[in-house]
């Protein structure tokens, strides 16, 4: 008997919609259009709805909706936009290729976003923009950072590439920011086949200046009104992710059930911290992290033992080396203690009990031999 276990496993739910899948890329074979067609507009139309937003704009990945937006806001070189300490680079990224700084802000315990009760200390006359990240699937606390954003006239980006299908106050994320960047990326909750992304937005004037920006800044064929990207969501894809997106809200419940077992099975192991629960969230657990102070050696172990981790991420962006030779601060201790504690438990919304019970024993184990 095979008891490895994989940090994902896509093959199941892959399996499920097989027939779906192979019916939407002979729709779009049959189409004759492969770039900006019905299949695009459709999905951002359906997104838009699930997100609960006037305007869904697809883009090519996360980093370009995140890039992409900074840039239809108006950011630009000069500029100052304050970003969590800890996440995925892609959030520091899309800052510099807009041409502005990002100013790494410490995260809170627990949620690991962005620490609002830090922000305002790192608000300068160059601030134009905040960047939340939901981060593994956890909200971020969207109300405290609006309330600072709206009093210092600042651009909310969201950050949601992590967290399709998670609420803040029975709210999507998505719709709670001024746009939200999500990427696509097939391991995501809502996953393409390949790189994919959208911006989420009720302004209606920034969805132009998107749709424009994705496609050679022009509305109208070989008419160009601005300095544009390539940057368009193709339609197979478009395709492929309005199945899914059928089936999004299943399987994020099957994450959530999954999570709680999880939680439940490492109850009272020493060294475990498992995922904060906060009423006004509901987790879409893109990934199930847990914090110790012996991750590395546990990581090691749990491989030996032909069961996979990874850890999200082992250094905070200021430290990496893109970031070696600028200012960006470092002083966010949370973050970088996080940066050292996080492990990544396997998670899929098939993933069954007794595979989360076989990890769960093992760490266990881990715990009580160490």
């Amino acid at each position: 008997m095979n008891n490895s276990i994989p940090f994902i496993d896509m093959k199941v739910g892959i399996a499920e919609i097989r027939t779906e899948l192979i019916s939407a890329f002979e729709r779009v074979l049959d189409s004759g259009t492969l770039i900006q067609g019905q299949e695009v507009e459709s999905f951002e139309a359906e997104f838009a709805t699930a997100c609960g937003v006037k305007h869904a704009i697809g883009v090519s990945n996360g980093l370009d909706a995140l890039t992409l937006s900074l840039i239809a806001a108006g950011i630009q070189p000069g500029d100052e936009v304050l970003v969590p300490g800890q996440t995925f680079i892609a959030t520091w990224l899309a800052v510099s290729h807009s041409g502005a700084t990002p100013v790494g802000v410490d995260v809170a315990p627990g949620t690991w976003a962005i620490d609002p009760t830090l922000i305002e200390r790192h608000i300068t006359n160059r601030t134009r923009a905040i960047i939340p990240v939901h981060l593994f699937g956890h909200a971020a606390d969207m109300d405290a950072i609006r309330r600072i954003a709206d009093a210092h006239d600042l651009f909310v980006l969201e950050d949601a590439a992590q967290a399709h299908g998670a609420l803040y106050k029975g709210r999507p994320v998505g719709s709670l920011g001024h746009a939200a960047g999500f990427s696509f990326y097939p391991t995501k909750n809502l996953g393409a086949f390949g790189d994919a992304g959208a911006v989420t937005t009720d302004d209606d004037a920034l969805a132009a200046r998107l749709r424009s920006l994705r496609n050679y800044g022009s509305t109208r064929k070989y008419y160009h009104d601005q300095i544009g990207y390539n940057a368009r969501l193709d339609e197979i894809q478009a395709a492929f992710l309005r199945i899914r997106l059928r089936h999004l809200l299943k399987e994020v419940d099957q994450r959530r059930k999954a999570a709680a077992f999880y939680s439940e099975c490492l109850t009272g192991i020493s060294d475990i911290e498992t995922p904060l629960e906060i009423d006004w969230c509901s987790h879409a657990y893109h990934l199930y992290v847990i914090q110790s102070d012996r991750r590395d050696a546990l990581s090691q172990f749990l491989l030996q033992a032909d069961v996979k981790s990874l850890i999200h991420y082992p250094a905070i962006p200021s430290r990496t080396p893109a970031y070696a030779s600028t200012s960006a601060s470092d002083d966010v201790p949370v973050a970088t203690r996080m940066a050292e504690r996080s492990l990544s438990l396997p998670l899929w919304p098939e993933i069954s009990r007794a595979q989360i019970e076989q990890v769960s024993q093992l760490i266990a184990n881990f715990c009580r031999k160490s």
